[in-house]
């Protein structure tokens, strides 16, 4: 079976492919939310029967300590997956969980609402518009419609290459459980010889990248308490601690005049930017001040870590962020009141080898020796993952940049990203396993924001390389 027959049923079919995503970004995912946990559910068995349809062996797999009190995870397999005559045998992750929608005003559509846009000359091409279509149902959907591809055309599952599927319902809320169960699944994931994950950026329209390297995450809730009670702050402002005021004036002391974080120790497991590195990146032409006109802000908004460029501050360094504060009156009009508490959500961006369990002992140390007086801290670890760092030296990553080129006719570039894909860094601490990183995104996605899109172009090169991919894998097997 030639991959042209195979690339032919995918242009011949896109109005069905997309149809198909249009219907799985109908399933409000969140995760993070109980509100949805039915919804979740109904995104996994989705998933689980499209799997079905293309002749992978699926399960709905429960999470969570007690039993199913996480996200279920569906894992599939092709049916040789143990035939190691057939070539090497590869884990494709997604997660088909998604971010919360808030702020609701700020959607031009309802977000699980699928709307397919037209072009804006000089803007972005035709797209569809929904929460969850770049990160990651539409990304995980250009896999997914590989697979049918090469079922519909040669009649075999994957083209005869050996998958393992595993797609998580909690990514997007700290990957809670998946640590667990990739243990309890040792034996079957660690047979696996590479990881293939489409959940990140391409450099820009028509020009693909492969992805070498994510940041790690930690994330953690933080509240400080001070009285029992709201106070009038008439009558007792400037008598006691006010949370809102003691919490800005710690968390201010995170950063120093070179934007550096304080923390002690923070930096010694941070690897020196190379080089090499630094002339790659010179070359690939990105315009930081072009990138944050996108976003409306002047080109004296490149700010950050000193001695370093915006690319290189993304890609190679640490960063340090309030994600979320609250505390005292939110509502319309005037409250006159001194809160009980006050809290804020942080998270730390990490490059190798920092860990992130030592990173946020760290910080709890750090907030514990600055507690104002007469308060008392409430510190959450909400969790995250290391980052990883792939080797540019291997043969699978070489077989992605022929996809690539095939799908698209141009030579990917080597890029790294500031996101995070914690599984990532879990595989290779546990399992020993490379990750490829195939993506398909752009930076103005808007992922995570309203108003989230994936361009109908990068879902049709998606699909071309993922089906490229599988043909590249063909090979190597024979």
């Amino acid at each position: 079976m030639a991959l042209g027959e195979v690339q032919d049923w995918l242009t011949q079919h896109e109005k069905e492919s997309v149809a198909r995503l249009t219907d799985w970004l109908r399933i409000a995912s969140i995760s993070t939310d109980p509100a949805y946990r039915e919804d979740v559910r109904r995104a996994a068995q989705w998933a689980a029967q499209r799997l079905d349809e293309v002749g992978l062996r699926v399960e709905i797999m429960e999470t969570g300590d007690p039993p199913a009190s996480g996200h279920p995870i569906v894992l599939a397999s092709t049916p040789n997956v143990h035939d190691e005559k057939a070539g090497p045998h590869v884990l494709f992750y997604g997660h088909y969980d998604v971010q919360p929608t808030d702020p609701e005003e700020l959607w031009e559509s309802p977000p699980f609402e699928p709307v397919i846009k037209p072009a804006e000359p000089g803007g972005p091409g035709e797209r569809i518009v929904a929460r969850g279509a770049c990160d990651d149902k539409g990304q995980v959907m250009t896999f997914l419609e590989a697979l049918r591809a090469w079922h519909e055309a040669d009649g075999t599952p994957a083209g005869g290459v050996r998958f393992t599927v595993l797609l998580e319902g909690e990514e997007e809320s700290g990957s809670v459980n998946l640590e667990r169960f990739v243990a309890q699944q040792r034996d079957r994931l660690g047979a696996c010889d590479v990881c293939l994950i489409s959940d990140t950026s391409m450099l820009g329209r028509n020009r693909p990248a492969i992805t070498y390297g994510v940041r790690g995450l930690c994330y953690t809730e933080i509240t400080l308490h001070g009285p029992n009670r709201d106070l009038h702050s008439g009558l007792w402002g400037g008598r006691c601690p006010n949370p809102i005021n003691e919490l800005c004036k710690v968390l201010s002391q995170l950063w120093d005049e070179q934007r550096r974080i304080t923390i002690p120790g923070f930096y010694d497991k941070v690897l020196p930017l190379e080089k090499r590195e630094r002339e790659a990146w010179r070359k690939l032409g990105i315009d930081p001040a072009q990138a944050l006109a996108e976003i409306g802000l002047p080109p004296e908004a490149d700010i950050g870590e000193k001695g370093y460029s915006a690319v290189e501050r993304e890609w190679a360094r640490p960063a340090c962020d309030i994600n979320g504060i609250k505390g005292g009156y939110q509502g319309e009009g005037a409250k006159t009141v001194i809160p009980s508490h006050a809290s804020a959500k942080v998270s730390f961006r990490l490059v190798a080898d920092q860990d992130p369990r030592e990173v946020c002992e760290a910080f709890f140390d750090w907030l514990r020796q600055r507690t104002p007086p007469g308060c008392r801290w409430d510190l959450h670890d909400h969790g995250g993952g290391p980052p990883a760092t792939v080797s540019t030296d291997s043969p699978y990553l070489d077989a992605a940049l022929r996809a690539l080129k095939a799908a698209s006719g141009t030579e990917a570039a080597l890029i790294k990203t500031g996101g995070s894909i914690p599984v990532a860094g879990m595989l290779k601490q546990q399992l020993g396993l490379e990750t490829i990183f195939m993506g398909f995104g752009l930076d103005d996605d808007r992922v995570h924001s309203p108003n989230e899109k994936f361009e109908l172009d990068c879902f049709r090169l998606g699909c071309r390389a993922h089906a490229a991919m599988i043909e590249e894998l063909r090979t190597m097997g024979s």
